[in-house]
């Protein structure tokens, strides 16, 4: 019989129903002999005799079990004389909150072990596959009995095996390797690789790797960020020393360190591509206020640092001559240094509180030897950022379709599109002539490269709910995609000599991979791979794609996620999941809601891209403008319907809705317009559009987005009859709300607001706050207190199982 099969009858033989779940398949590893230690007096410092139970303490890598032989029988192995310890093992998988008991027997001397941690019987599990480690002493050839099993009150959640593949847990989530980001040296053989690696809650280790891709080698890694050198194969890095901050450059062939200068200044920079002078950006903190009493003299002045101000300075390394570039009370941003070095391009923003937009962007290009400047773009509120040609004659430019007077849009008359579904535009310094490049184009743009190679823009957009890779020439505006073999391309970096590409990306199941490419050819190599190092030995469900036409004749985007061992027999709750802004929910595997992870614990997860996504066309996602949740919410209504009356696996009475951010907002608003969901969550979501456009830090600049050229004084139909809070009436689903005490995004008040209502209302609901986080919830701990919150709200009203909520919050009688 082979492994497999044998694995899967064991499982399906082993489902507990309630009561006494008997264990009889083990991995077993020993016997380890022990000695006794020599007796130098017959007891301790505290007066206690020698016990057996001390040669238990022996440290022993508990792995060793998982890697053993079966083992199936009544008795525990022995060894044929003296002291010997011996380990046990079997896993245990539960879809859900499990309280139980161990038993072990009349075994004399053991401890028992928890996924690697040391404990008693009486155990809490939550929804994971646990590691379950007896590690017993033997003093003699006699055989214990073994008499293992597990006592629990919950039926169908428990499941025995001693092999195969484990479920996806909220660990997977958290730690692990991710890239970060690639840079190729300019001949392209070599690679530079940044990546963090989480290992638990306290360490994190970041580090940037060197690879040899001719010989396919890694050179070494180091925590310390290393970045190429432009036009060679050397590389740099600075350290402190005695000389003050010192900038280092390395030869990859050599190994010869090079110091190139030597007390240089803390700020941040960026290195010419002449490597003859640095670019600082240096802070010039703005006056302060009485500590006591402070006047805002700008919306934006409640931002820590908004006083502060940034202004350019060039370091020139031969002489150590520190010169500043900019001087005034508007901050400048360095945007590009051209190829030859002679060009910068920055950006200066200034305030226009009166009309849309509120903030205006001018470019500028300076000639660093006369130190004169031209001006390429004049107070553009629709642009955001700019890199020069190779020949810095032209540049590129990322903007909104309104951009440039709106020679971008291709919407009709009157139809105001979405501020953040980026365009590329070509600009030519001299004549100062706009070319739109990406008008038809329904992708939305992300990160921009002009290669020097070949003089072409590299890019990735959103096509949809992927981010795929582009290739355009910036001339006749020809575009072509390049085949990556992922779903999320999330970084990638250009040989500046040569036809070479590096990237990284992930998918909808499967986690980091890290690629070359030749240009040429367009083939791909893996150079590797995250997932199968991490998840080799997980179950996942399977991710597939479901569109529907809907009532407006609209294709609506969607994918659906199963659990593990899905059996299409059964009724399964479902989680229903949308955008919590303008753009769509991505398919990156690892995210703020994990889908993976909700279908391993025994839901179908359904997540759609309803109107007002951007990567689908400006005119969808300039239906997110002057709808206030109106649209997307009735396709949400619609795709949910749709999905159940065409997947009979679905239980349609238990189906649940999550969002944050414009998503938390959505799970609000859905509720007042529907009764299909039997419970709701609401992560960081707007409540009243009133109070939020004042109030958060970012919530009138936001409404330039979402209720552009419309206010609170003269639109009443957005702001108030579409804000959940003055139709809370019509709510009876049971709704959570999640907030971070610290959010200044969307201010924790759009919660209490709406909590206070409910409550008044007699309606289901809670409110659970995270101290110290802000709009995300990126502390560690914090995040799985937060996680494991989402999930016990949804088992006690999809899965009716409060004990997971109760133990967390039901602490008090009201």
């Amino acid at each position: 019989m082979k492994k497999n099969v044998f694995f899967a009858m064991l499982l399906a033989s082993q489902l507990a129903s309630s009561g006494n779940l008997p264990v009889k398949h083990f991995r077993y590893a020993g016997p380890f002999p022990i000695l006794r230690p020599v007796m130098i007096d017959s007891i301790d410092v505290n007066k206690k005799a020698f016990d057996n139970n001390i040669l238990l303490d022996a440290t022993i890598n508990l792995m060793e079990a998982e890697n053993g032989m079966e083992l199936t029988g009544d008795y525990a192995p022995s060894a044929d004389s003296g002291c010997a310890l011996h380990l046990l093992q079997f896993q245990l998988t539960n879809t859900g909150y499990v309280k139980a008991k161990i038993n072990i027997g009349k075994m004399k001397f053991y401890q028992l072990y928890v996924d690697g941690k040391r404990s008693d019987p009486n155990v809490t599990l939550l929804p994971a596959t646990h590691s379950i480690v007896i590690k017993y002493l033997t003093d003699s050839a006699a055989k214990d009995t073994l008499d293992v099993s597990i006592d629990t009150e919950k039926e169908n959640l428990i499941q025995l095996t001693t092999g195969g593949k484990r479920s996806y847990t909220m660990t997977d989530v958290l730690n692990g390797k991710h890239f970060r980001g690639t840079s190729l040296s300019a001949s392209g053989r070599y690679l530079i690789v940044s990546s963090n690696d989480v290992i638990d809650a306290k360490t994190n280790v970041w580090s940037w790797t060197l690879k040899d891709l001719k010989t396919g080698n890694t050179l070494f890694s180091t925590p310390n960020n290393i970045n190429w050198m432009t036009n060679s194969d050397s590389y740099w890095f600075t350290r402190q020393s005695s000389q003050g901050r010192q900038l280092v450059s390395v030869d990859v062939q050599t190994g010869k360190e090079t110091i190139i200068a030597s007390d240089i200044p803390s700020d941040g920079f960026r290195m010419s591509p002449t490597a003859d002078f640095l670019i600082f950006s240096k802070t010039v903190e703005g006056p302060k206020d009485d500590s006591d009493v402070h006047q805002f003299i700008h919306p934006d002045d409640r931002q820590p640092g908004w006083r502060n101000r940034t202004v350019l300075q060039k370091y020139d390394i031969k002489s150590g001559l520190l010169q500043p570039l900019t001087f005034g009370c508007h901050s400048t941003h360095l945007l590009d240094i051209s190829r030859d070095g002679r060009y910068i391009l920055y950006m200066v923003a200034s305030p226009r509180l009166t009309k849309r937009p509120t903030t205006l962007f001018s470019v500028y290009r300076m000639d660093l030897q006369t130190m004169t400047t031209e001006e390429i773009i004049s107070r553009d509120g629709f642009i955001s950022s700019a890199l020069f040609s190779p020949d810095a004659k032209s540049i590129v430019v990322m903007g909104s379709p309104e951009a440039f007077d709106g020679i971008g849009k291709d919407l009709p008359e009157g139809v105001i599109p979405s501020m953040v579904d980026n365009q590329l535009y070509r600009v030519d310094c001299q004549s100062r002539t706009v070319t739109p490049l990406t008008k038809r184009f329904n992708p939305s743009i992300e990160n921009v490269i002009w290669n020097e190679y070949d003089n072409k823009i590299y890019f990735t957009a959103l096509d949809r709910d992927y981010k795929r890779l582009y290739r355009m020439d910036a001339f006749t505006g020809k575009t072509e995609i390049l085949t990556t073999g992922e779903d999320m391309v999330n970084g990638f970096s250009l040989a500046d000599k040569a036809p070479k590409m590096a990237y990284f990306g992930q998918g909808a199941s499967n986690t980091d991979r890290l690629y070359s490419m030749d240009l040429k050819s367009r083939k791909s190599s893996l150079l590797e791979d995250c997932h199968r190092e991490r998840f080799h030995n997980v179950a996942f469900g399977e991710c597939r794609n479901w569109d529907f036409i809907n009532s407006r004749g609209d294709t609506i985007c969607g994918r659906y996620y199963l659990p593990p061992h899905f059996d299409k027999t059964r009724k399964y709750p479902m989680i229903v999941n949308y955008y919590g802004g303008c753009s769509p929910t991505s398919r990156n595997f690892e995210s703020r809601y994990p889908h993976h992870l909700y279908a391993a614990m025994g839901y179908v997860v359904y997540v759609l891209q309803p109107s007002g996504a951007t990567g689908f066309g400006q005119e969808f996602s300039s239906r997110h403008v002057n709808t206030a949740g109106e649209g997307p919410a009735q396709d949400i209504i619609e795709g949910t319907r749709r999905f159940c009356e065409q997947h009979d696996f679905v239980n349609s009475k238990k189906i649940g809705c999550i969002g944050a951010s414009y998503g938390g907002f959505m799970s609000q608003y859905l509720q007042t317009k529907t009764d299909i969901f039997a419970a709701a969550i609401s992560h960081a979501g707007i409540s009243d559009h009133t109070s939020y456009w004042g109030e958060g830090f970012w919530g009138y600049s936001y409404s330039e987005v979402s209720m552009a050229n419309s206010y609170p004084w003269t639109r009443h139909d957005l702001y108030i009859d579409r804000s959940p809070l003055f139709n809370v009436e019509k709510i009876h689903t049971p709704l959570l709300f999640l907030h971070g005490v610290e959010d200044n995004n969307v201010p924790v008040g759009e919660s209490i607001q709406m909590y206070n209502a409910l409550r008044l209302l007699g309606r289901p609901t809670a409110f659970v706050v995270v101290e110290g986080e802000d709009h995300h919830i990126l502390t560690y701990d914090k995040r799985v207190k937060w996680q494991n919150t989402i999930f016990a709200w949804f088992a006690k009203w999809l899965q009716d199982d409060a004990s997971w909520w109760n133990s967390m919050y039901d602490k008090m009688p009201e």
